[in-house]
């Protein structure tokens, strides 16, 4: 009888089980999805005054793209991207300076100051990433690095997470196209687990373990995607069925870095991958994270994971995963769906 095969994460300590004996066709991972009435979402046109004043939208006038935000009692109309705070922040700057700081050396404590807010990434209610035009695309990319450069500039925030839920499943409440930026106190334990590994690596090698992992993965069977710009691969310990991951392949710390043809690989290289997803396995939910930090020795990048599976008591209690489909076979069959999404990038 085949074994299944424990793998590591090439920086985490982390394992997972590729458990093909328990492999499943991409077919079984469909479900039926509900669908939400545009004209009860508050992120639509003309519903405005239904959310908290932007704090960045993007307009066009005259033909030219115009950055500004909203008052108090004004909103902008017309828009084609919108950023605007959580109406339930997870982290807010309202706090006491006596608040800095609470518990003990057992049982720490911190206020959670930061921000949460809310990109609208469009005015159309399903222009998701695997449909968005690349000049639409390219433009959410842009009020990243906005929102980016402008909370990056708090001294209070340590970290910036800029993450996507998709689909229900996956954590969205509301299914209009939109990403979530929230800037934290601290540094995550995953990211700074990546830059502690990336740090050494650099110490003992002198190079970028993350340019070196990419090097090793566009001669693997997990290779999916590329362009002039940008890879993507499936990791060898993926821990979602499905899952992968996007770089750069010009070493930089983070999105500010990239220049104005980045931006444009990279909305191409979204387009084809997540159109790839979801005709593949019509549109399923899915998670994404940026990993950045301003720091030399960092290599920043996207993971994205489908939600196709639902993590139990083992996975719970022991940090070690299961993965039912093995990212080589995940990346073949993603290959073929983006080869034929590529047809669609005419005109967009």
């Amino acid at each position: 009888m085949h074994l299944n095969e424990l793998r590591k994460d090439y920086i985490l300590d982390r394992w997972v089980v590729i458990a093909t004996q328990r492999k499943r066709r991409p077919t079984d991972f469909i479900k039926v999805k509900r669908k939400e009435k545009p004209s009860s979402c508050p992120f639509c046109p003309g519903n405005e005054d239904m959310t908290p004043p932007a704090t960045l939208v993007y307009l066009k006038r005259d033909g030219d793209l115009i950055k500004d935000h909203d008052y108090d009692d004004f909103r902008h109309t017309g828009w084609l991207v919108r950023c605007i705070p959580n109406l339930y922040p997870a982290f807010t700057y309202n706090f006491r300076k006596e608040e800095r700081s609470k518990g003990t050396e057992d049982f720490k404590s911190l206020p959670a100051i930061g921000h949460h807010e809310v990109i609208i990434e469009s005015p159309n209610h399903d222009e998701h990433p695997g449909v968005a035009n690349i000049k639409q695309q390219s433009l959410v990319l842009e009020a990243y690095q906005d929102r980016l450069r402008d909370l990056w500039s708090k001294e209070y925030v340590k970290y910036v997470s800029i993450f996507r839920n998709h689909g229900s499943e996956a954590g969205a409440s509301l299914s209009h196209a939109h990403t979530q930026i929230i800037a934290t106190p601290m540094l995550p334990r995953i990211v700074k687990e990546e830059w502690d590994r990336s740090e050494d690596y650099l110490d003992k090698t002198g190079r970028c373990i993350f340019c070196d992992i990419i090097e090793k993965e566009r001669k693997s069977r997990r290779f999916i995607w590329e362009n002039k710009r940008f890879v993507v691969f499936a990791p060898w310990a993926s821990i979602h069925p499905f899952e992968f991951w996007i770089f750069p392949k010009r070493h930089q710390s983070s999105i500010l870095e990239m220049n104005t043809e980045e931006i444009h690989d990279l909305a191409v290289t979204i387009k084809v991958c997540f159109g790839g997803l979801r005709n593949l396995l019509d549109d399923p939910p899915y998670n994404l994270g940026f990993h950045m930090i301003p720091k030399s020795s960092f290599h920043w990048h996207i993971e994205v994971y489908p939600r196709l599976t639902i993590w139990a008591g083992f996975e719970k209690s022991t940090g070690v995963f299961i993965n039912v489909f093995s990212p080589e076979e995940a990346s073949s069959k993603l290959r073929e769906a983006i080869d034929k999404e590529k047809s669609c990038l005419g005109g967009s």
